[in-house]
């Protein structure tokens, strides 16, 4: 019995099996699988693969609970990326992957490889990239390491993108302390399929030869997968070769050449290798088939010298694929790689035994069966805490009553007296709300021709949907058809209540997708968390998932895919753990069935452009909750968790909004029919900021100003009508020849959830906002704001 394996007589010593990312009792279960200890090699092949970042073993039992199947859904969660059918033959790939750790120690390569990765994952399915965008959380841009990190990751995103062509047309940036050691790069992309089959990752055909195509494998990103799945800590920087080194420009040619590879018909399953390498992509494929796959790493073409099969098959270097081929075909496959410059050697074969096999040098370097690594891993199923942590309880009995008193001209903040119109024009300071600006002048956002909705002027991305070859198949597809894409979350709603605050982000996207004329479609999601083995991280992980599990089904946006991150966690001051906000970042695609019909955020010309009638100005309507409405609803505007409250008060407390799906659905489908009809001319959602900032953003996009009226009841705070949050509100505006249509409809269909507030300003002007009773609130010239509002992140970036 003593010579049986175990830890205990292990080849490794206990802190070499922890550094491969493997607890103890998880190298027994590998003795278990093996019936003997594994070597090196097969060590490292484990720690990989059962990372959190490629088996999901803490999370899996919760993403169960997600709708993943839906009417338009063509390919759903386990695919290198999602597809859905967006009519007339068009099929549209799409998902979302995280970078977070790699930014960390770095910035520009780790957001780099981050937009190579992604894409990859779109193009391996037979699409052509033809979108990016990107969520980013960072620190305090006060402090000089934040503005070094904020400033690569940027430079590395508009790198890769603009380099290999992909036009980045949108996204998200916060900045929250609770991000300073641990910034969150989440990329998505969004392709249409040029292939008339959607090109799968399982191995089949017993002899079918495995191809190995793309750039050479190197000693860079090694273990990144286990480096992406473990808390960053002042040693961190030390792991700097876990960050890949990407080529956007191989990334292009590696595009065409795989497209023109699909497109023979010799191509029976692919797969990017990107976490873990060769060990993922052979693994995974194997496991999907039902197969094995037999490799030699003596074909594989290499950029460094003394290579052991430990740094082959940990190795994360970028623009890397596996293929396989029908037999007798692989020549014509490699010969189209060659044209592009490329790599491309017949490096393995498809065997019955349903194991992974890695030769070296004529010896067996590995041999493990495929679904020990690949699906058949660890799953942590977790307790729940017996009730919400100590830090949720306190922050929930906060208040509006624990702010001090406020009169129409203002408050008094510690001694410090703020008219309305001081407390605007800082919250239009903030970063987070402060235009983005600086960073998407960065990305070309027009490459491919193909952008209809610039960045910064709408609740949302449009994209053209120009299929460059029309298959003979299917019908041409309608000119004016397009995706709109948006990605969403606010992580302080989330930390405060993550199943409330995950409901909104789902609600947000959708939205945001309404405002400019979209039908939300589907969801990918990246789950960006801290550890879940403490109580406080995975009561946040499953309340979130329970959100959002739920906000899916309602709004019937199935999830396709996605990516968890987790362990996001660095050290503070003191040297405690302390993890970020639980953020799960939701991406939403939806259809836009007529680009003519569409809406930015902005105020368009008031009156006649030919002259022919005196000048009407347009008017401007709030659509759901009201600041003063009596009607009964679950769902009430507060304070609570508000970026008023954070910023101006400095305090992070309270419930957040909640979401009263009924009243989500009705009032988007009013805001999407209003689009449709050409009744509405801009749309913008109130979110960060409430009423007053969300007004601002819709002068500031139109250069015009309005006057705006506001009932204020008899006890509501001012400031609660001005900067209150809350879901299903959007702000529109109607031509007046069509108030009347406009008006009929929603007396029908939104029956005391709208209210006329006012009329774009003739003139320019600015932004005045008054009471029923005449008492003014706010009045700003829109320079004034849009100066405030455009120069935040800038002048900040400048005390470099």
């Amino acid at each position: 019995m003593s010579d049986a394996p175990s830890i205990a007589n292990a080849p490794f010593s206990l802190k070499e099996i922890t550094s491969e990312g493997i607890k103890p009792e998880e190298y027994e279960e590998i003795l278990r699988r093996l019936g003997r200890h594994p070597n090196r090699a097969e060590l490292g092949m484990f720690g990989v693969m059962w990372s959190e970042h490629c088996c999901y073993k803490n999370s899996r039992p919760l993403l169960k609970n997600f709708p993943t199947t839906g009417d338009r859904i063509l390919v759903g969660p386990g695919e290198n990326a999602g597809v859905v059918d967006m009519g007339d033959g068009l099929h549209l790939a799409f998902k979302i992957e995280s970078h977070n750790h790699p930014s960390a120690v770095e910035p520009f390569q780790g957001a780099a490889t981050g937009v190579g990765g992604i894409l990859r994952d779109i193009f391996t399915m037979g699409a052509r990239p033809i979108a990016v965008l990107n969520s980013l959380r960072f620190g305090d841009l006060e402090d000089a390491k934040t503005r070094r990190l904020f400033s690569g990751v940027v430079s590395g995103i508009s790198h890769y993108g603009n380099c290999v062509g992909v036009p980045t047309v949108g996204g998200e940036v916060y900045f929250d302390r609770a991000y300073s050691g641990n910034p969150l790069v989440n990329a998505m992309a969004i392709g249409l399929m040029e292939t008339p089959e959607i090109v799968k990752s399982g191995a089949n055909g017993i002899g079918n030869p495995v191809l190995y195509v793309g750039s050479t494998t190197g000693r860079d990103g090694m273990g990144g997968a286990s480096f992406a799945s473990a808390e960053l800590t002042d040693e961190s920087m030390d792991d700097r070769p876990a960050v890949q080194v990407g080529d956007p420009f191989l990334e292009k040619s590696l595009i065409e050449a795989c497209l023109e590879a699909f497109k023979t018909g010799a191509v029976v399953a692919a797969q990017d290798m990107g976490a873990a390498g060769i060990t993922c992509s052979t693994s995974e494929m194997a496991a999907k088939g039902g197969v094995g796959i037999e490799l030699d790493l003596d074909k594989i073409p290499v950029r460094e010298t003394g290579m052991v099969p430990y740094e082959y098959l940990l190795s994360e270097s970028q623009e890397r694929m596996l293929f396989v081929a029908h037999k007798g075909r692989e020549q014509e496959l490699i010969d189209i790689f060659h044209r592009w410059g490329l790599h491309a050697v017949v490096a393995g074969t498809v065997i019955a035994e349903p194991i992974v096999r890695i030769l070296f040098k004529g010896e067996t370097a590995a041999e493990i069966p495929a679904t020990a690594l690949a699906d058949n891993t660890p799953i942590y199923h977790r307790e729940l805490p017996p009730e919400p942590p100590q830090y949720a309880q306190t922050a929930w009995k906060w208040s509006e009553s624990d702010l001090p008193p406020c009169t129409a001209e203002g408050i008094t903040i510690d001694g410090k007296s703020l008219t309305w119109n001081d407390v605007l024009l800082t919250l239009l300071d903030t970063p987070s709300i402060a235009s983005k600006r600086w960073v998407y002048r960065q990305y070309d956002h027009q490459v491919q021709n193909n952008t209809v909705l610039m960045p910064g002027g709408s609740d949302a991305a449009i994209v053209r949907l120009r299929p460059q070859l029309p298959t003979p198949h299917s019908p041409l597809p309608t000119p004016s058809k397009g995706v709109a894409a948006t990605v969403d979350c606010n992580p302080r709603y989330v930390y405060l209540h993550p199943y409330e605050g995950a409901k909104m982000a789902v609600a947000e996207a959708a939205r945001n997708l309404s405002c400019v004329g979209a039908e939300p479609l589907a969801v990918t999601d990246n789950l960006n968390f801290g550890s879940p083995e403490k109580p406080i991280g995975y009561w946040q992980l499953a309340e979130a998932c329970r959100g959002l599990a739920e906000a899916c089904k309602e709004f019937s946006t199935p999830v396709t895919g996605g990516n968890v991150s987790l362990y996001n966690e660095t050290l503070d001051a003191e040297g405690n753990p302390q993890a970020i906000y639980p953020t799960p970042v939701v991406g939403m695609v939806g259809l836009v069935p007529d680009l003519t019909r569409i809406a930015g955020q902005g105020w368009q010309s008031a009156g006649d452009p030919a002259g022919l009638r005196a000048a009407v100005p347009d008017r401007i309507y709030l659509l759901g909750i009201l600041p003063h409405s009596s009607l009964p609803t679950p769902h009430s505007l507060t304070l609570g968790g508000s970026e008023y409250l954070a910023t101006l008060h400095q305090t992070i407390a309270g419930l957040p909004p909640v979401v009263d799906f009924d009243l989500e659905c009705k009032v988007q489908a009013a805001c999407r029919t209003g689009i449709q009809q050409g009744w509405v001319r801009s749309a913008h959602d109130c979110a960060e900021g409430g009423l007053a900032v969300a007004l601002s953003e819709c002068c500031i996009a139109g250069k015009r100003g309005a006057d705006i009226e506001i009932a204020s009841g008899s006890s509501v705070r001012w400031d609660h009508l001005l900067f209150a949050e809350g879901g299903a509100r959007i702000i529109v505006s109607i031509a007046p020849d069509q108030v009347e249509s406009w008006e009929s409809y929603l007396k029908q269909h939104l029956d005391g959830y709208w209210q006329a507030i006012g009329q774009v300003n003739q003139t320019g002007g600015g932004l005045r906002v008054v009471t029923d009773d005449n008492l003014e609130l706010i009045n700003l010239p829109v320079e004034q704001i849009s100066d405030r509002w455009n120069d935040a992140i800038e002048r900040r970036l400048e005390q470099d």
